[in-house]
């Protein structure tokens, strides 16, 4: 059996354009602890360090679907590259301001700019699905292959963003991730042949967020983007309560490795059964697997919290695969990429409430019950999920009983009137 990975890079142009797009997506996994670093080293501060980056995750929520519509109506490289060029410029404008020490108001506007970055991720996403569009199995597997990349790239970036700030000078991640982005999408951008042509909006182009099922799975998105954000804040408090604040991102890249690992797996494998049926299962899975980290966290051992959370994630990637699928699927034609950019905006959205849900249950109860919040998260997503299934269940029922009854006619012609030719 051939390798499904070699199968999906045999179109020409696939491998450039995936190598311009891992350069773009890297400083994606830096921008924030570059940030952090950055403005907490030159103000001394966390506080406002914390503040400025969650003021360039809303300012990303809010622009980026509009990026993504533009992108869908005008063409990947008409607008990605001049998006990437003023986020770019913001990001130098923040490390700039930082240098010079200038007031704080200055930061968040130079990090708001950076809100303009196009979704490079969903690009990509948007290539293959132009390139595999007949060929569900080929789909499956660019998509287990997206995800896997998006793991890498968050395990990978925030390693070297603190290796360059804390060895070289403190504005280095910031200066480096806006080069890498600037430079990737330019790579990606050239790969002209295997860009998706742009659809010109009509009056009768539906929005993605109002496709039938879309609403509600992206609220599924926003309660899984809550396991990540708040996993990510009570590991870090879990190693520091016990002395070890240091190894935290070490035992996080763990659970990215696990993800990494079980998405490449996945899209190894044939799927099988409709997408709706295996993302309530991946849900399950995720469910249930999100309770051995609060297990592990009871017997105080940072070892064993690294081993379950490599467990834990294993169930993450098949998750987001299944689920961006399905967001495919529900897409309008010519709205994909602003289609998975809302997905990738209710993840955001997620990750910032499961960051403060996160952070409160830690200062009230401790490190350790904080893992009650991913499993929460997690299993509301399922809950979510399993609602709207139902419902859309019930509906396609009610249609089928609404729908006129036609008996079928039995007409019986007279023998010498079917034998009579006609005129």
């Amino acid at each position: 059996m051939a390798n499904p990975y070699a199968r999906l890079f045999e179109v020409p142009g696939t491998r450039a354009f995936t190598l311009g797009n891992l350069v773009a997506r890297l400083p994606m996994g830096m921008f924030s602890v570059s940030a952090v670093i950055m403005i907490a080293g030159g103000y001394g501060s966390y506080a406002l360090a914390g503040a400025v980056t969650a003021t360039g995750l809303a300012a990303t929520a809010v622009v980026a679907p509009y990026t993504a519509r533009l992108v869908d109506r005008h063409g990947q490289a008409r607008i990605a590259v001049p998006a990437t060029a003023l986020a770019a410029l913001g990001s130098l404008t923040l490390a700039l301001c930082v240098r010079l020490e200038a007031p704080a108001w200055t930061l968040f506007a130079a990090y708001a700019l950076t809100a303009t970055t196009p979704n490079t991720g969903g690009m990509s996403r948007a290539r293959w699905q132009h390139l595999y569009k007949g060929d569900p199995d080929r789909l499956h597997t660019a998509n287990s292959f997206e995800q896997a990349a998006d793991e890498l790239c968050f395990m990978l970036g925030p390693v070297v963003a603190a290796l360059l700030c804390t060895s070289l000078f403190p504005e280095a991640g910031t200066l480096t991730g806006a080069v890498l982005l600037l430079t990737g999408v330019l790579l990606f951008a050239a790969q002209r042949s295997t860009e998706p042509p742009p659809h010109r909006r009509t009056p009768t182009t539906r929005s993605p967020i109002g496709a039938p099922g879309m609403l509600p799975l992206l609220t599924v998105f926003l309660a899984t983007g809550a396991v990540f954000g708040s996993m990510e804040v009570v590991t870090v408090a879990y190693a520091d309560e016990r002395g070890q604040a240091s190894a935290a991102g070490l035992v996080l890249a763990l659970q990215a490795a696990g993800s990494c690992a079980a998405g490449l797996l996945y899209g190894a494998l044939k799927p099988a059964g409709p997408a709706n049926r295996r993302f309530l299962y991946c849900l399950a899975a995720m469910t249930a697997l999100m309770t051995l980290p609060l297990l592990a966290a009871s017997t105080g051992a940072l070892l064993a919290l690294a081993g379950a959370l490599l467990l834990a994630g294993m169930a993450t990637a098949p998750t987001m695969v299944t689920g961006m699928t399905l967001v495919q699927a529900r897409t309008p034609e010519g709205r994909t990429n602003e289609g998975m950019t809302l997905a990738v905006t209710g993840l955001l959205g997620g990750i910032a409430c499961g960051s403060a849900g996160g952070g409160w249950t830690v200062e009230r109860f401790g490190a350790g019950a904080g893992y009650l919040v991913p499993v929460a998260a997690a299993a509301l997503a399922l809950l979510l999920f399993s609602i709207a299934a139902a419902c859309a269940r019930n509906t396609r029922r009610r249609r089928r009983r609404n729908q006129p009854h036609v008996p079928y006619v039995t007409v019986t012609v007279p023998a010498e009137a079917a034998s009579k030719p006609s005129p």
